[in-house]
């Protein structure tokens, strides 16, 4: 009676699983998606494809590694309100990068312009690309090398055959 009490439970419990979390993580969901909260009312659809262009071609300073589309930081969020509000007011895409990088830095924007101050990081991949093929061509030319016949003296060749002999 017990065994058939507790496979009967254990049956509901793993049937039952994903519905609990289903059930506890969409409203959890729902509320995180609240919270970062996507602006509803745009003047124009012009306007909303510039909020959805920025949002997603700005960086959050905090995470570093996400636009402030995707990042749930606070900043982010304030970032977000920022580009909705002057978007709102009718300023251009220009005009709140400029903003954006002025109160934050170049690093604010993903692609960052070419400057003085940004050329290393332009230049960074090919010399990357460099430093690598010169890596490449010294292994290559290093394992040539081992691979070469060594030439023995003739002092080392009886030496070998004496080794080789058991002398």
């Amino acid at each position: 009676m017990i065994g058939r009490f507790s496979e009967g439970l254990s049956r509901t419990v793993v049937t039952a699983l994903p519905w609990l979390l289903v059930g506890w993580l969409l409203p959890a969901g729902l509320a995180l998606a609240l919270a970062i909260g996507e602006p509803g009312d745009f003047a124009s659809e012009a306007e909303r494809e510039q909020y959805q262009r920025l949002i997603r071609e700005l960086r959050c300073t905090v995470c570093q590694g996400e636009t402030i589309h995707e990042s749930n930081a606070t900043l982010a969020g304030d970032m977000r309100r920022r580009v909705y509000e002057m978007t709102r007011d009718g300023q251009s895409a220009e005009a709140i990068v400029a903003f954006m990088v002025a109160r934050y830095g170049d690093y604010v924007r993903y692609r960052p312009p070419l400057q003085a101050n940004t050329a290393l990081l332009w230049a960074s991949p090919f010399l990357l690309l460099l430093v690598g093929g010169v890596v490449w061509w010294q292994v290559v030319r290093g394992r040539r090398a081992m691979v070469a016949r060594p030439t023995f003296t003739a002092e080392e060749r009886t030496a070998l055959e004496r080794l080789r002999r058991g002398d």
